[in-house]
């Protein structure tokens, strides 16, 4: 059996594929509807192309061969000689599939950077605005301002200025950033007519847009605007703004915990993003598993969905062919025009107070982490986590991981090796879960 684990741009295309080719599959998701952040409808379809989800939706809904499983959470996983174990939770519990082949679309989530006030209520991040208006239907707040860096800020600005909200954006690059970019535009003409898109809304609903700015405080429902250079560092001139809501990220982090536990290489990209190493046919390292989307490197829907298409195809050993190979290569060319143009560099540190939290989860602050490396003589990352606690909450990691090991680097003037920074990914248990559960599970003899 083939099982598809994501059903976001990725996972979708892919199951189109195998079953459009007479296979039948699982595609299994942990939301209770399909289609991913970027497809997060409630009803009616919103957005730059959005309305092409509709032609997924439809083969997952509509055809035999696809067994669709939501709502499931898969907590471990298991590789056997035949197949692969997966054992997840649903409705409280405990199922089993056994698969042959999988296709991993697990995507990714915000990046967020901590700042004095960014644990307050009324700071999020876009995407968890987004998936209140698009889930919910709720509007975030009244007046709302989006900040950090890429694209995702425009979607999410335009969909709350649609809802009826007050929007700014405070965007830290500068566009000129693209200028060192010119080919991967040129091959992605399309990208143009998504900007124009975007622009126009923008013109539509009165949105200020500012670039080289971010915000670096918020308190008592005011925000800190900044100007800040390109690598973060403040630059001066900064004033309050007033807002019920600040939803601020910085790209975002791919969700590795599943494929690590099972084995998948794993690699570096350029800027510092751990991710799956694939082969030309989107195979990793582990003999019939096929990798597709976010987790293969940060590169929006458009690369998510031709992965996807290449996976589910090498799954079934159907011929790719040329197009489908230089699609990818052309939205590969944009996903490395993005991280040259939105790069995130150390200079936010400067940003933070000694109260700041770093680890919301075990509430370590900055003082804190600094301590275990002056006074306690912490050596690493993993060292800091020993003295801290920093990571070991509920997330176990997944948002502070990062930003721990960049901290301790430049508090001992060192680089941060490839290992750590994948091992701070790597986890045995892929959804957080207490004890208690995990004492207490029960299945209930099904398969699937």
């Amino acid at each position: 059996m083939i099982v598809v684990i994501g059903a976001g741009p990725a996972g979708l295309a892919a199951a189109r594929e195998i079953a459009q080719a007479g296979e039948s599959l699982i595609v299994i998701d942990s939301q209770p509807r399909i289609g991913g952040q970027y497809w997060r409808h409630r009803g009616e379809v919103s957005g730059y192309k959005s309305s092409r989800s509709q032609n997924y939706f439809d083969e997952i809904f509509t055809n035999p061969l696809i067994t669709l499983i939501t709502g499931a959470y898969i907590w471990s996983a298991e590789k056997t000689d035949t197949g692969f174990i997966l054992n997840y939770l649903r409705g409280g519990s405990e199922h089993q599939i056994f698969a042959t082949r999988i296709i991993l679309a697990t995507g990714a989530y915000d990046r967020s950077l901590p700042f004095p006030g960014w644990s307050v209520p009324g700071v999020m991040t876009p995407g968890a605005a987004q998936a209140l208006l698009k889930g919910n239907g709720v509007v975030a707040g009244d007046e709302v301002i989006i900040s950090g860096t890429g694209p995702f800020l425009l979607p999410v600005a335009t969909a709350l200025a649609e809802a009826g909200a007050k929007v700014s954006v405070f965007e830290a690059q500068s566009p000129f950033r693209w200028l060192k970019s010119f080919p991967a535009l040129l091959l992605n003409p399309g990208k143009f007519i998504e900007l124009l898109y975007y622009l126009r809304k923008f013109f539509v609903y009165r949105i200020p847009l500012k670039f080289s700015y971010a915000v670096t405080r918020y308190e008592n429902g005011s925000a800190t605007v900044s100007s800040v250079s390109h690598n973060l560092n403040k630059s001066g001139t900064h004033w309050e703004v007033k807002a019920d809501v600040v939803a601020v990220g910085w790209g975002f982090q791919p969700d590795v915990t599943l494929g690590g536990i099972l084995g998948c290489q794993e690699k570096l990209d350029r800027d510092g993003t751990v991710i799956f190493k694939v082969d030309a046919h989107q195979q990793s390292s582990i003999p019939h598993i096929w990798i597709a989307g976010e987790a293969t490197g940060i590169g929006g829907a458009d690369l998510a969905l031709i992965e996807g298409e290449i996976a589910g195809r090498a799954a079934i050993k159907k011929r790719i062919g040329l197009l489908r190979r230089f699609t990818r290569f052309r939205k590969r060319l944009f996903a490395k025009a993005l991280q040259r143009s939105y790069p995130v560099s150390d200079g936010w540190q400067s940003w933070l107070d000694d109260e700041t939290l770093i680890c919301r989860c075990e509430e370590v602050t900055q003082r804190q982490i600094c301590h275990s490396v002056v006074q306690l003589a912490a050596d690493s990352a993993r060292t800091s986590k020993l003295f801290t606690r920093a990571g070991m909450g509920l997330c176990q990691g997944r948002i502070c991981a990062r930003t721990v090991n960049d901290l301790v680097s430049v508090q001992l003037g060192i680089v941060v090796s490839d290992d750590e920074r994948i091992a701070a990914h790597n986890r045995p248990i892929a959804a957080p879960l207490s004890l208690g559960l995990l004492g207490g599970l029960q299945g209930d003899g099904k398969k699937g």
